[in-house]
C-alpha cells in the first residue's frame, strides 16, 4: 500500500471568481498547488529507520514543506512516540531532514576532493567550493542549509542538489476541534518559542484536521458550509494553507479572460512578459511583440475593458515588463516566428 498521497488543490482567489462571474466563460481554470502527503518520518529516518529512505526522497522532490504539528490527544490515534509532545517531535523531524543532507553533502564532498583537490580539475572547483561553504552551515554549524548566506554561483549548485533543508517551510499546527474553535492550545506559545528559535520569520497556522473534515462531510454546498462557519464564529484555515504554500514557492500568476475561457497561468515572481506569454504557449514568446495589460484592480474599479481604455488604465508593455500578480493580459505575438526558428535550425 502506497503511503504517498498525492492531490492538485485549486488555489483560491477572489479576483478568479470574479472574473468568472463578470464573463461567464465557457472553461474555468484556476492556479494549482500540488501538495504531495507524505506520512511516516520518525526518529533514525536518515540511517533508514522506518521507511525513512523512500520518504526523504520524497520531499527531495518537492519544492517546499508544510510541517505538520499534532498537539492533540486521541487514545484511538497513536503516537510513534508514545505521547504528544510538538517542540520533540519539531526537533526530531528537523535533526533528520538536516542529517540526511549532511549524508548527501559528504558523499559528493567527498567524490569532488578526489577529482579537484587530487585531480586538479579546474572546472568542478567552484561547486566544490560551494559545497564546502554549506558544510560550514550545514555540519559546522549544524543549520539548516536556507540560513546561509548565498551567492547566485552557490544558488545554482544548491538547485542542482535539492537539499532537504534548502526549502521554504511553513507549520501547520493540528489541534482537536475543540481547541481550533476555542483558539486555545498550551503547545501554541511553545511551538511559536521554538520556531522563532530555530527557523525565525517561518509562518506557524493552526487548524483542526477533524474539523476541516466534519465540515465537509457535513456540508457539502458551500452555502450551506458558509452559513455554518458564520454561526460560530470560526473559519476553514484550508484556504490560507492553500494560498500560503502557493506564496512560499515564490509563485504568482496572471489571467486571460474572456466568455471562451477564464484561467490563471502560473509564473515565478520576477517574470518578464516574453516568458510569461510562453507559459501559454513556446510561439508566444518566440514571436512576442507585446503585452496589452489591465491591473485586476482597475478592471474592477472601472467595470469593463472598454472603460479602462477609456481611463489611460489598458497599457501596452513591451519586453522588460515584469508581470505582476493578478495582470489581465492579452499578448499580440507574430505568429510565424516560430516557423522561422524550425527553418533556421
Amino acid at each position: 500500500m502506497s503511503h504517498i498521497i498525492s492531490r492538485r488543490v485549486p488555489v483560491p482567489d477572489e479576483r478568479f471568481d470574479y472574473l468568472c462571474e463578470y464573463f461567464k466563460p465557457v472553461s474555468k481554470v484556476p492556479a494549482f498547488l500540488n501538495v504531495v502527503d507524505i506520512a511516516g518520518l520518525v526518529k533514525g529516518a536518515s540511517e533508514g529507520q522506518g521507511l525513512g529512505n523512500a520518504f526523504l526522497s520524497h520531499i527531495s522532490a518537492c519544492d517546499a514543506i508544510f510541517h505538520l504539528c499534532r498537539v492533540f490527544e486521541d487514545d484511538d490515534v497513536t503516537h510513534v512516540e508514545g505521547d504528544i509532545n510538538p517542540v520533540r517531535d519539531l526537533d526530531i523531524i528537523s535533526e533528520e531532514l538536516r542529517l540526511k543532507d549532511e549524508e548527501t553533502l559528504m558523499k559528493n564532498l567527498e567524490k569532488l576532493e578526489r577529482t579537484v583537490l587530487r585531480g586538479g580539475d579546474k572546472k568542478l572547483k567552484p561547486e566544490y567550493d560551494t559545497l564546502s561553504k554549506i558544510k560550514g552551515v550545514l555540519v559546522d554549524e549544524k543549520k539548516h542549509i536556507r540560513f546561509g548566506d548565498w551567492d547566485a554561483k552557490d544558488i545554482e549548485v544548491l538547485n542542482r542538489y535539492l537539499f532537504l533543508t534548502s526549502k521554504p517551510t511553513i507549520y501547520l499546527v493540528n489541534l482537536s476541534e475543540k481547541d481550533y474553535i476555542k483558539k486555545k492550545n498550551k503547545w501554541l506559545i511553545k511551538i511559536k518559542e521554538w520556531v522563532d528559535k530555530n527557523d525565525p520569520g517561518a509562518l506557524i497556522i493552526p487548524f483542526s484536521g477533524g474539523f476541516e473534515h466534519k465540515l465537509m462531510e457535513e456540508y457539502e454546498d458551500p452555502s450551506l458550509r458558509k452559513k455554518h462557519l458564520e454561526e460560530i464564529g470560526v473559519g476553514s484555515a484550508l484556504d490560507k494553507i492553500i494560498v500560503q504554500g502557493y506564496k512560499a514557492l515564490q509563485l504568482e500568476y496572471f489571467f486571460t479572460s474572456g466568455p471562451d475561457e477564464v484561467k490563471a497561468w502560473t509564473i515565478q515572481k520576477g517574470t518578464k512578459a516574453p516568458q510569461a506569454a510562453g507559459r501559454i504557449h513556446t510561439d508566444f514568446e518566440k514571436g512576442f511583440i507585446m503585452a496589452e495589460v489591465m491591473k485586476f484592480i482597475d478592471f474592477k474599479e472601472e467595470g469593463s475593458e472598454a472603460s479602462c481604455k477609456a481611463a489611460g488604465k489598458y497599457r501596452q508593455q513591451g519586453r522588460n515588463y515584469v508581470v505582476e500578480d493578478g495582470d489581465i493580459i492579452f499578448f499580440k505575438f507574430n505568429a510565424g516566428a516560430g516557423l522561422k526558428d524550425a527553418k533556421k535550425k
